[in-house]
């Protein structure tokens, strides 16, 4: 678990092990790697107790390697988060992504085999970045300003936005029979996702169910509350957006409905 979904249900997260599995230690990589680490668990505000680095040479070819990690945190039981007051009418706030965020990159690398290009050419969404560093913008970490918004009493749920994009994600955190509707004009399309969808020809369907589109983060407040929670969040160094709507869902499938696609998506 990430310390962005622990903060979904209210919980601080309080520390993190990691687990570093490779055929053969590079000493130079492995530093690397557990530095970004220590800086992530830094911003989370949690600390790094420990891990395990393994060798095992017939499992990993060349500088291949696993990396994998766990948090553990904790909330107050009245403030844990589950959901159940969201209602109808509710304001949905979104959390401006880094860009990928670790999720799709199956897809990623076919649309990248599909243009031809090389992680060291320059990104063609991102002029003077090469293609894999901005495919590889670290995951922004919202620990700090959600639980500063989820203490001032302004979050009734969160929903961190991975794999499964906007569509699959935000009903986790809804009552039955709820949905939101979204304005897809009222946040920017990040450049890396727009480049994704035109050079393969991505549905706009596909592309919310997978990617997370240029928000990372959803909040969902009371809309008395709304005002407060985007300063708190903008206060903590967020862009926020006002993004939709809770609303009775349309039917038992189509939960997330996404106006304004063709406008925002398509200029």
């Amino acid at each position: 678990m990430s310390v962005n979904d622990l903060v979904v249900q209210g919980a601080e997260p309080l520390f993190f092990l990691d687990y570093f599995a490779t055929g053969k230690l590079d000493v130079a990589s492995g530093r690397d790697i557990v530095a970004g680490i220590a800086e992530g668990c830094r911003i989370a505000g949690c600390a790094l107790i420990g891990g395990e680095t393994a060798e095992m040479p017939g499992m990993y070819a060349g500088k291949d390697y696993d990396l994998a990690g766990f948090a553990v945190g904790a909330a107050e039981r009245g403030q844990i988060l589950t959901g159940t007051d969201v209602a109808a009418g509710d304001v949905v706030l979104g959390l401006a992504s880094s860009g990928v965020h670790s999720n799709g990159y199956s897809l990623v690398r076919r649309i990248v085999e599909k243009a031809g290009l090389s992680y060291q050419d320059e990104a063609p969404f991102a002029p003077g970045t090469s293609l894999g560093e901005a495919l590889l913008a670290p995951t922004r970490i919202y620990v700090k300003p959600a639980l500063a918004a989820v203490r001032a009493g302004t979050v009734k749920a969160l929903a961190h936005i991975t794999g499964g994009g906007l569509t699959d994600n935000i009903p986790r955190v809804l009552p039955e029979g709820l949905g939101v509707t979204l304005d897809a004009t009222a946040w920017p399309l990040l450049p890396v996702f727009r480049w994704m969808a035109e050079s393969a020809g991505i549905s706009d369907e596909d592309l919310a169910r997978t990617f997370n589109c240029g928000i990372g983060m959803v909040v969902i407040t009371a809309p008395d509350k709304a005002d407060e929670a985007m300063r708190i969040l903008s206060e903590a160094g967020e862009s926020v957006h006002r993004i939709g709507e809770v609303q009775p869902a349309i039917g038992e499938v189509e939960r997330v409905v996404i106006d304004g696609v063709d406008t925002a998506w398509h200029a």
